[in-house]
């Protein structure tokens, strides 16, 4: 698939590693009607071997960065990710922590940014639609 098909219909995977659990309420209701994310073509895909963006919640243990990796490898390419909340970004309120890794970073390239604690679903549909930006870029670059 070319980079310029998934910013019209790009399928999400999502992945907690552990967390509270807010984040992941948060994504959930971004994905509800209330927000229509199909608006921008986006929907959960069914399996990881579908997905075109990885969007990762929570604070990345040490065993969840194995899980991780393995996660994205399977995905097919192009692939993007992004980190959701103050943990999946930089460790959040477990920075420190002797099995807590610096966000997502350290374990896989992550393409977008979305801070917070928990960040509200529209801050969640606006990183998104950011990364699209970076996409389109990214499509015009290779295009010429």
């Amino acid at each position: 698939m070319s980079i310029k098909l998934i910013r019209y219909s790009p399928w999400l995977v999502h992945f907690n590693t552990g967390a509270c659990n807010g984040c992941d309420i948060e994504v959930l209701a971004a994905l509800t009607p209330h927000f229509d994310p199909e608006r921008f073509g986006v929907r959960l895909a069914p399996s990881v071997r579908h997905g075109d963006i990885l969007v990762v919640t929570g604070a990345i243990t040490k065993k969840a960065a194995v899980r991780l990796k393995r996660l994205y490898d399977q995905m097919p390419n192009p692939k993007f990710v992004v980190a959701i909340g103050a943990c999946a970004c930089d460790g959040g309120v477990f920075k420190g922590a002797y099995s807590i890794l610096r966000g997502a970073k350290e374990v896989i390239p992550v393409d977008a940014y979305v801070p917070g604690c928990p960040p509200r679903p529209e801050a969640i549909l606006y990183g998104i639609v950011k990364l699209f930006q970076k996409i389109e870029l990214l499509a015009k670059a290779k295009s010429k």
